[in-house]
């Protein structure tokens, strides 16, 4: 095998891992959820972690309905992110909400960077 041809094949491995990655990271943090929910994370192509019990609206603004919540350190499944009200809280102001099954959090209440740890490129 040439280098050439080896260096292909690496690449396209990367972008196979890369590809599933979060998949994975859902699947792992599913696995591992022994509780009610463990479903919902499997369910879509990432995973957030609030870092405490956060409430879940129906839209990206406190001014829709509240349809539940998740209490802190349990994984939730999610899709995607939009930008929605500001909030600021504990020091960090965001106007990103991270999409779940169940409806949409703030991302200021989600573990990880500005966007829950999704992508950038994750958008609704």
């Amino acid at each position: 095998m040439s280098t050439r041809t080896f260096a292909r094949a690496a690449l396209v491995g990367a972008g196979a891992l890369a590809l599933l990655g979060p998949l994975t990271a859902a699947t792992a943090f599913a696995a591992s959820d022994t509780g009610r929910g463990a479903d919902r994370v499997m369910a879509a192509p990432y995973a957030v972690v609030p870092y405490e019990t956060v409430n879940v609206r129906s839209g990206p603004s406190t001014s829709y309905d509240k349809v539940g919540s998740v209490t802190a350190g349990q994984p939730r499944g999610a899709y995607c992110w939009v930008t929605g009200q500001t909030i600021t809280d504990n020091g960090y102001t965001n106007n990103v909400w991270v999409k779940l099954v169940e409806g949409y959090v703030s991302a200021v209440y989600l573990k990880g960077d500005k966007y829950g740890d999704l992508p950038a490129s994750a958008r609704c």
